[in-house]
């Protein structure tokens, strides 16, 4: 019987319609794309959930007042929820390494001040953070003038008063801080150094509860944030002796300077910005930086700050990076001359 010799061909490849592979090569270019630009898809959709402003102060200190005014209205902008998150200690330190630990996605927001990223690393001989490769800046937030304020009991009402106060009774003054190192506390230090006099330092875990032992006479006088203590010294419960500011506040004009007042060439003030994780992806950054420069120049937001007595002032994330590096540089120097130092 003869064999009939077959060839075994494969079937051929089914066409697709048009249609449907026009479909699946939109699929495959949009993976690519994926693939890609991971934050720039992140980005277009950020934020996915609520954002959280890390306050690495107790509640009721300007930088949670300041924090709150903004995150109010970054909510309103994004639709989705702001939460603050009040984690105060050790200068700021336990706040900032919080945050710096978080995820970098932009959904964790640091609310900074001059101390967590201007002066700690000069005063403390371990940080659990690193200022500078830990975080990325986004803007400087806002300028705060320091306001010396005295109990109504104590006997000066003028800074000349308490300068020769402090000079006949050497270190009898007692001087509130909201922690060791921060800007608060240098400002006195600052005065203390330019001025020839002793006075005693009582450190506290925040602006407010060191207000609070101020207005119960607790302690004698306190260089504190003007946002935390305006509306005292509206009421009358504090006695405002000078701004620390080269020029007059705008809320409080009938207040001299320190220069003015007794103190040729004093200048201190604290200033306050939000960072992000490093790491984070640079188009959420840029997302970022453009939803903050929109809240800081809304007019509400500014007016809010003024009725703080603080400064509304926007930047981009390179010009703030730049500005922390030269303060950086200024405390350090502040830091040396007092002999200031943490373990």
């Amino acid at each position: 019987m003869k064999r009939i010799a077959t060839t075994t061909r494969p079937l051929p490849a089914p066409v697709l319609p048009r249609r449907r592979w026009l479909g699946r090569a939109a699929l495959a270019a949009c993976a690519c794309l994926w693939a890609a630009q991971p934050g720039a898809v992140q980005a277009q959709d950020f934020p996915t959930k609520s954002v959280t402003i890390v306050v690495p102060f107790p509640a009721g200190g300007t930088t949670d007042l300041l924090a709150r005014i903004l995150g109010q209205h970054l909510s309103q902008q994004w639709g989705q929820s702001v939460v603050i998150d009040n984690k105060g200690g050790a200068g700021g330190n336990i706040g900032a390494q919080a945050a710096a630990r978080a995820a970098a996605d932009g959904h964790t927001l640091l609310m900074g001040t001059v101390g967590t990223h201007a002066i700690n690393q000069s005063l403390y001989k371990k940080l659990p953070y690193d200022p500078v490769k830990d975080f990325q800046p986004l803007s400087r937030v806002a300028l705060v003038p320091n306001l010396l304020v005295a109990h109504p009991k104590q006997p000066y009402k003028t800074v000349q008063e308490l300068l020769d106060y402090a000079r006949a009774n050497p270190g009898k003054v007692d001087f509130a801080s909201s922690g060791n190192g921060t800007s608060i506390h240098l400002s006195a230090e600052l005065f203390k150094q330019m001025a020839s006099v002793d006075m005693q330092h009582i450190p506290y875990k925040g602006s407010a509860p060191a207000g609070a032992d101020l207005l119960a006479g607790q302690v004698h006088i306190m260089f504190d944030n003007m946002p935390s203590a305006i509306q005292n010294v509206r009421a009358g419960r504090l006695v405002p002796l000078a701004v620390t500011t080269a020029t007059r506040s705008e809320q409080l004009p009938d207040v001299p300077t320190i220069a003015e007042a007794g103190v040729p060439g004093y200048e201190a003030y604290s200033w306050f910005g939000l960072f992000a994780p490093a790491g984070t992806p640079e188009p959420v950054v840029e997302r970022l930086s453009q939803a903050i420069t929109k809240a800081l120049k809304d007019p509400q937001v500014v007016q809010k700050f003024a009725e703080q007595g603080a400064i509304a002032h926007p930047e981009t994330p390179a010009e703030f990076a730049a500005f922390i590096d030269a303060e950086a540089k200024k405390w350090q120097a502040v830091v040396k001359a007092s002999g200031a130092s943490v373990d």
